[in-house]
């Protein structure tokens, strides 16, 4: 891999995760510790992160934590519109998975109608949005805390979607393809997406058009596990098409 793109996606890992170790950057990317203290030394100076021993963070790292902000929020306007949509399938009793992020945060906002929901999360702000209600069973997975998402990550909250099996997920991703499906920055979250996948017979997911044909580091797949794609209207009528091909609803909105 190329300095600069390698760099670019040590940058992208980091927004998603709050913060990496230098041996596990080095494991990732295949090259030698020094190499990604010279990678983080560059980033440093951008001003994007800033370096500690044996690693990095990214910058306002705790005040997501503290003010309950998400570390993204570009294209919001498609992403309520999103939420919004994916809102209209879940009903009152349902038992659903949410995944964590900006795309599903919206989503919860327009359930707080919904009474006697039995809802499996890995997020602490959707936790507390839905939690307000008191017939709503939630229950928070444990694991690794990420506070650009608010969420929690790991084998460990993989591990409670053993035993799970519910109606509908409601599923994020950091880029997705034709080709390569479902991908992530990193390879942390796999574990724990593919278990939430196996744990639901229909899976909803929840991506805005910049995410189309976006493939970031770590794949996951499961483009055939998907049942619907929701959307904004920016997606090309043709590329609607391809997915569609694949025995994916699209919906757009």
């Amino acid at each position: 891999m190329f300095q600069d793109l390698r760099r670019e996606k040590i940058l992208e890992l980091l927004r998603e995760n709050g913060s990496s170790r230098v041996q596990d950057l080095s494991k990732i990317f295949k090259v030698t510790e020094p190499t990604i203290r010279q990678d983080l030394e560059a980033l440093e100076k951008t001003g994007a992160i800033t370096r500690q021993h044996g690693g990095a963070f990214i910058n306002d790292y705790s005040s997501f934590a503290a003010q309950l902000q998400l570390g993204h929020s570009e294209h919001m306007a498609e992403k309520k519109r999103i939420g919004r949509k994916a809102a209209e399938f879940v009903k009152s009793g349902d038992s659903v998975i949410l995944d964590s992020g900006s795309t599903l945060t919206e989503m919860s906002k327009f359930l707080v109608d919904r009474r006697n929901l039995n809802i499996v999360t890995t997020s602490l702000n959707i936790t507390l949005v839905l939690g307000e209600e008191p017939s709503n069973h939630i229950i928070l997975t444990g694991g690794e805390f990420k506070a650009p998402t608010l969420s929690v990550t790991g084998d460990r909250a993989a591990a409670l979607f053993e035993n799970l099996y519910v109606e509908k997920l409601f599923l994020a991703t950091g880029g997705f393809s034709l080709q390569a499906g479902l991908t992530y920055p990193g390879f942390s979250d796999l574990a724990l997406k593919r278990a939430m996948v196996n744990s639901a017979r229909s899976i909803y997911l929840l991506a805005d058009s910049s995410k189309l044909e976006k493939v970031l580091f770590a794949s996951l797949g499961c483009q055939d596990r998907i049942n619907y794609l929701i959307t904004d209207s920016n997606i090309d009528p043709a590329y609607a098409e391809s997915v569609q091909k694949l025995g994916i609803e699209v919906i757009v909105c």
